[in-house]
């Protein structure tokens, strides 16, 4: 449940009701999808905006390059996201069934090993990031300044990668266990942290990226200090109760556990990495194309990170309630679910993008120092293009939500990879080596959530999925 009144909340309510009010969706459904749902959007609008700011801080203090260089850094550190993500997938899962079945000592023991495995495989990235960031950014793109720029803030953020993966641990524990509200206010305050200590570190020092490095370590150490206290001690001071507890000192490596968070994290691991990984060859296409080019990109990627922000909402209610569901065996109920919120999802995608088509201009604006810089009107027209194209993020991200509270994470993979590799960046490079030139990159935003959207929704309608949770599923009893 909400604690306090939030117009964010209000609003993706309000949209839910009337869709109930047509008949489209249940209005108990769609209730308890926008509790799970709207703090998990407003942490994503919290975190993707610290993102666009860093951007913009830099873009203004230092120039092009150094947003060409940050925007290159991105993809590995994003690998915290895509590992971090990838064994939280698994833990959202086991949580979320064994809350649901009342079985907490599986549900704690779960935690626990989801922790060790991001530690146990963050820490080599790190310590690989630090020793190469130069050399890994001089791979996609030949810029001295900009192999500079993303150079050095690779080489610090890199710390703060083990971190990015705990918290994401922390914040699907919360939301596995219904209560998306505390980690929006750790993770949201964590961000707003983020560029506080930014503004002061690149305007009042004068650090440039170095400064929007330092921040972001340090902003997520505080995030992850906070969740650690929550869920020994049951309660962090300013962010109220958890749900749940977990024993810091119990055991961490459980073979059948480890297993099942293997099993099911390895594809969503893969299908976070689709997109960071894809983002090499990307950029080393778009350099053809030039510094403009691949500023405007990372533009364009910043504002869609902010339009995608419903998916993460919804995609961990789905998640959450389908899992609680399928833990009592409740598959009729579980379906219903995930059928309602990829309806409620798509509405929210569709009023945000539309808002976001039309102010597209001076969003595109707070990127930049001068207005009249080559990359201006392209980024405009790559904004309106993603506006269209991430709509079908609603049915995709939903239904992976869906898919991933059964433990059925290889298909979401098989699609994104699929959308990426086989449609998305043979797009770019059509574009960059034919007359079709930056009409390949418009038509590569559709082709990356086109795919993944129809194949994620058959395999949903097709129900296999509730026969796969059936292998994940926790006794009635603690196991």
């Amino acid at each position: 449940m909400s604690r306090l009144p939030n117009p964010a909340r209000l609003g993706i309510l309000a949209v839910g009701l009337a869709l109930a009010r047509l008949g489209l969706v249940s209005e108990a459904r769609a209730r308890r999808a926008t509790e799970l749902a709207w703090p998990r959007i407003v942490t994503g609008l919290a975190r993707m905006s610290k993102n666009a700011v860093d951007v913009a801080m830099v873009g203004v203090a230092v120039g092009s390059p150094a947003i060409a260089g940050v925007g290159i850094a991105g993809p590995f550190w994003g690998v915290a996201f895509a590992v971090g993500g990838g064994v939280a997938g698994g833990t959202i899962a086991l949580v979320s069934q064994r809350y649901g079945a009342d079985a907490y000592r599986g549900l704690g023991l779960a935690v626990r090993s989801s922790a060790l495995l991001v530690v146990a495989v963050t820490v080599p990235i790190t310590a690989g990031f630090f020793g190469f960031a130069p050399e890994l950014v001089g791979l996609l793109s030949s810029d001295p300044a900009v192999i500079g720029f993303g150079g050095e803030y690779l080489r610090l953020v890199a710390f703060g990668i083990p971190f990015a993966g705990l918290n994401l641990v922390g914040s699907r524990t919360l939301v596995g266990a219904d209560d998306a509200y505390t980690a929006m206010v750790l993770r949201g305050g964590g961000a707003a942290l983020n560029v506080g200590i930014n503004a002061v570190l690149i305007f009042g020092a004068g650090m440039g990226v170095t400064g929007a490095a330092i921040g972001t370590v340090f902003s997520n150490v505080c995030v992850t200090a906070a969740f650690a206290v929550g869920l020994a001690a049951g309660r962090v001071p300013g962010a109220g109760a958890f749900p749940v507890t977990v024993d810091p000192f119990g055991s961490y490596v459980d073979p059948a556990t480890v297993s099942d968070l293997v099993t099911i994290g390895l594809p969503v691991m893969g299908r976070n990495l689709v997109w960071t990984v894809a983002e090499f060859p990307m950029f080393a296409i778009l350099d053809v194309f030039g510094q403009d080019v691949v500023s405007a990109f990372v533009i364009a990627r910043r504002v869609w990170g902010l339009l995608n922000t419903p998916g993460w909402g919804f995609g961990l209610a789905a998640s959450s309630l389908v899992g609680q569901e399928l833990g009592t065996g409740e598959e009729a109920t579980a379906a219903a679910y995930g059928r309602d919120i990829i309806r409620f999802s798509v509405t929210v995608y569709a009023l945000l993008a539309a808002a976001v088509f039309v102010f597209t201009d001076p969003v595109v604006a707070l990127f930049v120092d001068d207005p009249t810089a080559p990359s201006v009107p392209l980024a405009g027209d790559l904004v309106r293009v993603a506006c269209v194209a991430v709509v079908l993020r609603g049915i995709a991200g939903s239904a992976a939500g869906a898919l991933d509270a059964a433990g059925d994470t290889r298909w979401p993979f098989f699609s994104q990879t699929l959308g990426v590799f086989g449609a998305s960046i043979p797009l770019v490079y059509l574009g960059a080596t034919t007359p079709l030139g930056i009409y390949g990159l418009y038509l590569a935003f559709f082709a990356e959530t086109a795919v993944p959207a129809a194949l994620n929704y058959y395999r949903f309608r097709s129900g296999v999925w509730k026969r796969v949770s059936r292998s994940y599923r926790p006794d009635a009893a603690d196991d």
